[in-house]
């Protein structure tokens, strides 16, 4: 598998052009985290990889196929006005000053370090703001909401995500995909907690292609593999 078809799912449209084609010219945000507010989380892509880091919250349009891909809203058409006057602005940079505050809460969280105070602060900022706009939705259970209405409404909505995966989620059920350079975050809901990839058709796979490909050349170099007698020794 090439480098181009292992990055398409990430929100590369450039490099799969059968899916960009299929989908109006773009490729439809991959959802794995298990809750909104981790998928939020990781709209950045290869977070690990300076040199493959991608923002999948650009614009307007990118933004509005991330809000419409969640369920939050329709679909494009009837959510593409607001939307992209949201994304023009202030709303877009508090989506992802969101993001990037709910990521360094969390990520410690998966791989069972300890939490940064001031990135404790920096969360409990946001949701004491986010709550001071909710209305009660519901009494038994308890249930906070906002209704999404607008651009405005946009980061306190996904601010309420943030808040209900910290506080009625199992984060020991939270997970980094083991991929070095991936860096999604997901909740392993397997029975037996056993997840370990993002996706096993993606970086799941390359994992094992890669430990496939050098389990050939060791075969190669010693001599004991197929390839020992044709390509192998033409690298010579």
């Amino acid at each position: 598998m090439t480098r181009a078809r292992q990055e398409s799912r990430r929100g590369h449209p450039a490099t799969d052009p059968a899916a960009a084609r299929a989908s109006g010219g773009h490729v439809r945000p991959e959802l794995i985290g298990g809750h909104v507010a981790l998928d939020l989380v990781n709209t950045v892509a290869w977070r690990l990889d300076p040199a493959r880091v991608t923002d999948g919250l650009t614009d307007a349009d990118a933004l509005l196929r991330w809000v419409v891909s969640t369920g939050m809203l329709p679909d494009e058409q009837d959510a593409a006005a607001p939307t992209s006057r949201a994304a023009s602005g202030a709303v877009l940079e508090r989506i992802r000053r969101l993001r990037e505050s709910a990521y360094r809460l969390l990520r410690p969280i998966a791989l069972g370090s300890p939490v940064e105070e001031a990135d404790v602060e920096r969360v409990h900022r946001a949701v004491t703001r986010a709550l001071a706009r909710a209305r009660v939705g519901a009494v038994v259970p308890w249930r906070w909401e906002v209704d999404l209405r607008g651009p405005d409404d946009l980061p306190t909505v996904l601010t309420l995500e943030v808040w209900r995966l910290l506080q009625f989620e199992d984060l020991t059920r939270l997970r980094e995909c083991s991929d070095r350079d991936c860096g999604w975050l997901f909740l392993d809901r397997t029975k037996n907690a056993s997840r370990t990839w993002c996706s096993s058709a993606d970086c799941g796979n390359r994992k094992r292609a890669r430990r496939h490909y050098q389990r050939l050349r060791s075969s190669a170099a010693s001599g004991d593999g197929p390839e020992a007698s044709g390509d192998a020794r033409a690298d010579r």
